[in-house]
């Protein structure tokens, strides 16, 4: 457990867990009032996990089919051990890369996620892909992503939580 973990009170984690379900629509009174607190010290707190890096930005869920782009796709690259960063990295500034998940495990070690335009637009990334020296294993259409927060971070945690 690292430091800014081991530091997370259960204010913090109920902080968390009302951003991660809805933070564009969610103040800081209301999770302040929902908490028993005051929305100076929920403001507060934000700011401190902000600046820990515990809460590193806030995303924007986006329907790529509804926006116009039905090749939303997942393609599973290998990239050797000592260079999986670096590359993974450079993999962003791909037009069409979307998000990058560097996996510890296994050779299918890079997880690029992609939008494009076209059949062509996805053969192009996954050459751009090649170049910088992630090798294609798969490629994989997405359908639909669900998301959810964290359940240690919510309101029955006590319930559920086992530090040990």
């Amino acid at each position: 457990m690292t430091e800014a973990n081991a530091s997370l009170d259960d204010l913090d984690r109920r902080i968390i867990y009302a951003l991660q379900r809805d933070a564009r629509h969610t103040s800081a009174s209301e999770i302040a009032e929902s908490l028993a607190v005051s929305a100076r010290t929920v403001r507060n707190r934000i700011n401190k996990l902000e600046e820990n890096d515990v809460i590193r930005g806030y995303d924007v869920d986006v329907d790529y089919e509804a926006a116009g782009y039905q090749l939303h796709t997942l393609i599973v690259c290998t990239a050797p051990i000592h260079e999986r960063e670096e590359i993974a990295r450079r993999a962003l500034d791909v037009p069409g890369v979307v998000a990058i998940r560097e996996v510890m495990t296994g050779a299918d070690n890079v997880h690029v996620e992609v939008v494009g335009t076209d059949s062509n637009d996805l053969s192009r990334i996954g050459r751009d892909l090649n170049e910088i020296g992630l090798e294609v294993v798969d490629e994989d259409l997405i359908r639909n992503e669900y998301t959810r927060p964290f359940h240690l971070f919510g309101p029955d945690a006590a319930a559920t939580d086992d530090p040990s």
